[in-house]
């Protein structure tokens, strides 16, 4: 079961004041590397999607990709990208302003996924579904690029039209904390 972990770093960074979320520090390091690090183990190819900062983020050590779609797109943009770009059947994607991330989240999204026999699996705390967490197939490419031909751009209204389950990580909500303004991120570092 290979899968291609794609970290989705190509935002705009509007409520971290504009910042390339993935480049700012949480407890002395870049959040990116944070993600790096607990994704790595758990795949077997990373692709980094970003839009600013490539050589920055080219000093990371793995291979980085830029949305194919302008005008920052959103989620699904990098997701299409990394597709075309993956060298594996299933894809893994995470963001890079959750550092947090669990160590077990591509065995447990597989699982799931392999098990129901499902197009996606999402990440779930609680009633709260976080779709920038989700593993597919990248035979949903076509799918995913008649989405965006059609103007749509919510990861949720694509998932909407797949055969998806959703699997329950309440037991690590903290693992799914999104840091997208300063004040969330002095939050988690005094959590964490």
């Amino acid at each position: 079961m290979s899968i291609t972990g794609i970290v989705l770093a190509g935002g705009k960074g509007k409520r971290m004041g504009g910042a390339d979320k993935g480049l700012v520090e949480f407890n002395g390091q870049p959040m990116v590397a944070h993600v790096l690090r607990r994704l790595a183990p758990q795949v077997d190819e990373v692709l980094v999607n970003a839009n600013r900062e490539i050589e920055r983020y080219n000093q990371l050590g793995y291979r980085v990709i830029e949305d194919e779609i302008s005008g920052f797109a959103g989620p699904l943009a990098g997701l299409h990208a990394g597709m075309q770009h993956a060298q594996h059947p299933y894809i893994l994607t995470v963001p890079c302003d959750s550092p947090l991330l669990p160590p077990s989240l591509a065995k447990r999204l597989m699982n799931a996924l392999i098990e129901r026999d499902a197009d996606i699996a999402v990440a779930k705390t609680g009633k709260q579904a976080h779709p920038v967490f989700s593993l597919c197939r990248r035979a949903l490419l076509p799918s995913l690029g008649r989405f965006l031909e059609r103007g749509e751009r919510k990861m949720a209204d694509w998932i909407a039209e797949l055969d998806s389950i959703e699997v329950s990580f309440t037991d690590q909500a903290l693992a799914f904390t999104n840091l997208n303004t300063p004040e969330e991120l002095r939050g988690l570092e005094q959590a964490a």
